[in-house]
């Protein structure tokens, strides 16, 4: 995904505290990197956890960095299927819809 493309707010993050944004990307990397997860998985537990905590920026981007990552939306959409018994409907649909919008700008862009 392009620098334009990502939301306005982050953009501002970047160009205000670009090195708070390069440590927390760095950050990031390193997480998955540690382990033997695959990163498509990775970036899967990631966008459970961003839709756990109703982080609607944060369902984005974690979608789209699985997406980049090799995951397919088949797999972004039953990873959020799979949380309705734990966070509920109401939650996994709101994740659903935002992960849904993600997918299809980047099938636009693809």
């Amino acid at each position: 995904m392009s620098q334009t493309s990502y939301p306005a707010w982050y953009r501002h993050l970047q160009e205000k505290h670009g090195r708070f944004m390069k440590a927390l990307e760095e950050l990031g990397q390193a997480v998955r990197q540690e382990g033997p997860l695959p990163a498509p998985t990775a970036h899967l537990i990631q966008l459970a956890a961003a839709a756990a905590i109703r982080s609607e920026g944060a369902v984005h981007s974690h979608t789209r960095r699985a997406l980049e990552a090799g995951a397919t939306p088949a797999d972004i959409y039953h990873t959020l299927i799979l949380l309705t018994s734990t966070i509920g409907f109401p939650t996994v649909s709101a994740a659903l819809s935002w992960a849904s919008q993600t997918i299809a700008g980047a099938a636009k862009e693809g």
